[in-house]
């Protein structure tokens, strides 16, 4: 069996893989502080005796990433390992100003979004922040835009606003909020929406000017449920898209 990791900023999601069928998923909550051993630890206790016979794994967490090479060396060294980093095959090119600047999630996720829809896509990644990834017709990254989060937003806004604080993130009764917790949900949850919205018809409009609406959208991320039944234009709502991205990155590595 396959397992992919993925260690972001905010969560860690771990993925078992039986062939191209995946089995099992977790998601925890990322430290950058925890050592080989704790990572060892959590990711041993989840698996129970799953067998893992591949591992495929990236991060946009310098320090995580560094603790899982010295768990993987340490524990798991006889297994075939794949991470993501300059000199992986990934089959994606980077039509990037600096292409040491994507991160190693947006690479994944392009990849399995154009093994989804083999022309060209919007992936929208609700995480810490809100990516939007811009992929070509022939399976390119074009670049995308970068907002900010869902949650960040909504804690920066209770730090800054003496008479607001954090809310549960759920539909309002109505758009238009009758109490201060009703306004900051719709505030956050239709504005996030509209946002979303926005962004991804002028993507699509640049990216294909004669038939913007052949761009598929897909959402992924934590935090995409909050928003997916709330925005217009996501075409489908893909939670394990990473997981596959690097389940296909190790395919074409080992």
């Amino acid at each position: 069996m396959l397992l992919a990791i993925d260690i972001g900023n905010t969560n860690t999601v771990l993925g078992v893989f039986d062939g191209d069928r995946l089995v099992h998923s977790w998601r925890v909550k990322t430290d950058a502080r925890n050592t080989a051993d704790e990572l060892m630890l959590t990711f041993t206790g989840l698996l129970q005796d799953l067998p893992v016979t591949g591992i495929s794994g990236c991060s946009t967490v310098p320090a995580a990433l560094r603790e899982l090479r010295a768990m993987l060396g340490r524990y798991w060294p006889g297994i075939p390992t794949v991470l993501v980093e300059p000199g992986i095959k990934t089959g994606v090119a980077l039509l990037f100003d600096n292409p040491k600047e994507v991160g190693a999630d947006r690479i994944v996720n392009t990849l399995a979004a154009f093994s989804l829809v083999n022309g060209p896509a919007i992936v929208v990644d609700f995480g810490t922040s809100t990516n939007f990834d811009v992929v070509s017709g022939r399976g390119e990254f074009l670049g995308g835009a970068l907002a900010p989060g869902i949650e960040i937003s909504l804690d920066a806004l209770a730090a800054r606003a003496a008479q607001l604080r954090k809310v549960e993130l759920v539909a309002p009764r109505s758009p238009i909020g009758k109490n201060t917790v009703e306004a900051l949900q719709s505030g956050i949850l239709y504005g996030f929406a509209g946002q979303v919205d926005g962004l991804v018809r002028r993507i699509a409009a640049s990216l294909v000017p004669e038939a913007p609406d052949s761009v598929e959208v897909i959402a992924t991320g934590g935090l995409a449920s909050l928003v997916v039944e709330h925005a217009e234009t996501l075409d489908r709502h893909e939670p394990d898209l990473t997981l596959l991205g690097l389940r296909l990155i190790y395919e074409r590595n080992l």
